[in-house]
């Protein structure tokens, strides 16, 4: 086997692979997961204003009452067509408050996310049942969030359609990033490992060339 060989061999072999692990990886994070920065206290204390949250792309068919998610709906406010509220209903719920706490199919909902322990926000009272294929949506500062309460003479018993639904908000984000960036530094120094092996490869190689006696035929 010529000098260097098997260097260079590895070298081929995980320079490619390594390459493949960082940049897959970073392709698939870019297409699964997302990332928002919180624009208003509507979240509170759950998310506060200013704080980065990162998400899980998804469609309406992976939502679970109690999520908290961004949705897209245009021409609702006025500021922004990206929206970071929480589920409360679902299709065929029915979802009303007496002023005092909110009720989900005629029993009290758990919330310990809700800000001051405040359900019911200002006391607005509502009964609604939601329609198929859409959400009922408030946010856990129900003194300040401007969701599906302020909105219930739509048409739609102020709900939205589930399809505008795209992100679901990470609760274990930390693990996720980590994991990610773990992958994508464990394929660039695998990918650096390769160069340096089709590089010592190469230079043995060279070295054994200059080295490698001349034959003189007489």
């Amino acid at each position: 086997m010529r000098p260097g060989r098997r260097l260079r061999i590895t070298g081929l072999v995980l320079m490619p692979l390594g390459i493949f692990l960082a940049i897959g990886t970073w392709l698939f994070a870019d297409f699964a997961f997302g990332g928002h920065s919180v624009d208003s206290d509507g979240m509170r204390p759950t998310y506060e204003q200013g704080d980065i949250v990162f998400t899980k792309k998804i469609d309406g068919s992976e939502l679970h009452r109690g999520d908290a998610v961004f949705y897209h709906l245009p021409g609702r406010y006025t500021d922004t067509d990206t929206v970071f509220q929480r589920v409360i209903g679902m299709g065929g719920d029915r979802v009303s408050c007496d002023g005092k706490q909110v009720l989900l199919n005629g029993k009290p909902l758990r919330e310990p996310y809700v800000a001051g322990g405040n359900p019911a926000g200002s006391g607005t009272t509502y009964d609604v049942v939601v329609p198929e294929g859409r959400l009922f949506m408030m946010g856990d500062n129900r003194v300040t969030s401007n969701d599906s309460r302020f909105f219930l003479t739509d048409g739609q018993s102020g709900t939205i359609p589930v399809n505008t639904v795209g992100e679901l908000a990470f609760e274990d984000a930390d693990v996720v990033v980590v994991t990610v960036l773990f992958v994508m530094i464990g394929g660039i120094l695998v990918a650096l490992t390769g160069i340096g092996c089709g590089l010592a490869g190469y230079l043995i190689q060279r070295r054994a060339e200059r080295t490698r006696p001349v034959r003189v035929t007489v």
